[in-house]
């Protein structure tokens, strides 16, 4: 996912939650930075395959450095459990998760990136700017995106293929959606709570529609949750998964939706035909922002 960074609003909410942790009894002491254990002082950039799973539109500075853990212990333990939670989910073992800093110029790790050699990298900025405007959902639903795109370099998915980056990235936020719902997952069955956190997530993404690489409009995007929510009353595989959001979710250029019955998971199809309508009414914006946030 991208964003068109807006330095005057990310340095805004960071002075902000800078603020509030300092009044912040419950917050662990911050482990300094000699107590961190670095990875090494030079970043992988992703190649051209990766940078479509940029969620931020930028590449790592060169001072930035690569750590195993966040300011403290409870942050850096939920994010290491979430991964092993979410690959769990997909019958996967853990990728290698690490965490971005950059001391000399912070706001540059307002990004999260998944690489096809089996890792992901998720910065320091965009962490705590998610957690301070939206609570540890919002981490949550970015990991499983990112962790989204780990499912695709693994099994040559999405089966769909429209020569943008939407295909990749609204299957991505589908899985999302899923793993939020999901018992074993998120375990979120309330969706105010889930639009609310994707609310925060798409905010920080592109969506100019005059590049052919945006991760598409909001409407699409809430769509793109949204099914993989519905998804979620169903145990399936990845490849399962990719063939019913991309069943449904038929074109994802021009925002169609398949009606025409699912023979292949008869019970799903008869589930799925109750939300139909819903689905190609976000995807149009007939649905607003507001009233997908207070959705069932």
């Amino acid at each position: 996912m991208k964003r068109n960074f807006n330095f005057r609003i990310i340095a805004g909410a960071i002075a902000a939650l800078s603020l509030s942790a300092c009044n912040d009894d419950s917050l662990e002491t911050p482990v300094q930075p000699e107590q961190q254990q670095a990875e090494s002082q030079k970043i992988d950039q992703p190649n051209a395959l990766e940078k479509v799973c940029y969620y931020v539109d930028q590449n790592w500075s060169s001072s930035s450095v690569l750590l195993t853990s966040l300011q403290n212990s409870t942050d850096t333990n939920f994010m290491n459990g979430q991964m092993t939670k979410i690959a769990s989910l997909w019958g996967r073992s853990n990728p290698t998760l690490r965490f971005v800093n950059d001391p000399s110029n912070y706001n540059s790790t307002y990004n999260a990136i998944s690489y096809s050699t089996g890792k992901i990298y998720y910065g320091y900025a965009i962490y705590y700017d998610a957690k301070s405007k939206g609570g540890d959902i919002v981490n949550a639903m970015i990991l499983a995106h990112e962790y989204g795109h780990q499912l695709q370099y693994i099994f040559g998915l999405p089966s769909v293929n429209e020569s943008t980056a939407r295909p990749n990235e609204l299957e991505a936020d589908g899985f999302a959606g899923y793993y939020l719902r999901r018992p074993n997952g998120y375990n979120q069955t309330s969706f105010t709570q889930i639009a609310a956190a994707y609310e925060f997530a798409q905010s920080i993404g592109d969506y100019q529609t005059n590049s052919p690489g945006h991760h598409g409009t909001p409407p699409q995007r809430r769509s793109a949750v949204r099914l993989g929510f519905l998804l979620g009353q169903y145990d399936l595989s990845a490849a399962d998964f990719d063939y019913n959001f991309f069943y449904y979710y038929q074109g994802v250029l021009n925002g169609t939706y398949k009606t025409a019955k699912n023979s292949r998971f008869p019970e799903l199809d008869a589930f799925m035909s109750q939300y139909l309508d819903e689905l190609k009414k976000i995807q149009t914006g007939e649905i607003s922002a507001d009233q997908f946030r207070n959705l069932k």
